[in-house]
């Protein structure tokens, strides 16, 4: 097996069992039986669990955030291409498996003790955060509302991943849609 087709057997079964278990249950040698790939080459390609961890949030954090765009740009109007970010949430929430965000996940795994999980996980809201900062720009609204948006969004990944619920999405488009209003009339 070359390199490229084990890393993303690897890669894919990272994605599954860390999503799914937590990172630090997860073994080398759980991955290796997930992914079919022999231990050997696993540790030629990831020669530590640490590179595997941040291998598979960078993938997930450009396949998120691509599929996030993606589902906004079918959207014309700028300021309804805010409140799809919510309805891709909803969406997002409603997959089978969703287990809250990998990124908040990780880091409250790990966030303390691991300095590359933390870093990963500020990356990801940062890119996220600028996300926003790019839609509210485009409609013309006070960036201050980037911040207001951020938290709005994050609040709902948190709650739908700890109940298993999908209306903290649209509680958080309900709420950003008045702020969005308010903003609009100054």
């Amino acid at each position: 097996m070359d390199r490229e087709t084990a890393r993303v057997r690897l890669l894919d079964a990272a994605e599954d069992l860390f999503y799914t278990r937590g990172i630090q249950t997860v073994g080398m040698d759980d991955i290796r039986s997930a992914s079919g790939v022999s231990l050997k080459r696993l540790y030629q390609v990831f020669p530590a669990k640490d590179q595997l961890v941040e291998a598979y949030l960078e993938r997930r954090d450009t396949r998120w955030r691509a599929r996030l765009a993606v589902y906004v740009d079918t959207v014309e109007d700028p300021r309804e291409r805010i409140l799809a970010v919510f309805d891709w949430l909803e969406r997002w929430f409603a997959e089978p498996g969703f287990r809250g965000c990998a990124w908040i996940n990780s880091f409250g795994e790990l966030g303390a003790v691991s300095e590359a999980v933390a870093a990963q996980a500020r990356r990801h809201k940062s890119a996220f955060r600028s996300y926003l900062g790019g839609l509210v720009g485009e409609a013309a609204l006070p960036t201050e509302l980037t911040d207001q948006l951020l938290l709005l969004a994050e609040g709902a990944m948190v709650t739908a991943g700890i109940f298993g619920r999908t209306d903290p999405a649209r509680h958080g488009r309900t709420a950003a849609a008045a702020l969005v209003r308010a903003a609009s009339r100054n």
